[in-house]
């Protein structure tokens, strides 16, 4: 008795690159006013505002100049002044709400930043 070798052959798969993206077309369209795209467009809202405050960009409240920076380690870090000089700890920072603290006197001072509202500079520092 012989043996049989199997021979296996090699199946290349191309990928067909639809060059007009037909499959993300749903043939209807989109109702910008419908209470899903609000949402939708809120969220996203959301998400920019807090990608920008994370990254450093510069913010004013109260014809200050502020901007996060991050702690070592991915820690939690504090806002700085437009010079650099810290101004106050982070301590919980959610998609639309930062809270910190400062001590002033000697006693605990609670900030809490809406980051909906925070008027952000055009240029990333």
């Amino acid at each position: 008795m012989t043996k049989l070798n199997k021979v296996v052959m090699e199946v290349k798969v191309e990928k067909v690159n639809k060059v007009d993206n037909r499959v993300n077309n749903t043939g209807r369209p989109v109702n910008k006013k419908s209470a899903r795209q609000a949402r939708l467009a809120k969220q996203a809202f959301y998400t920019n505002v807090n990608d920008r405050f994370k990254k450093g960009s510069q913010f004013k409240i109260n014809n200050n100049t502020y901007k996060y920076s991050q702690g070592d380690n991915g820690d939690l870090g504090c806002i700085v002044d437009g010079i650099g000089f810290h101004q106050c700890n982070v301590s919980y920072i959610g998609r639309t709400k930062v809270k910190g603290y400062t001590f002033v006197l000697g006693k605990k001072v609670n900030v809490e930043l809406n980051l909906k509202t925070l008027e952000f500079s055009k240029f990333v520092s």
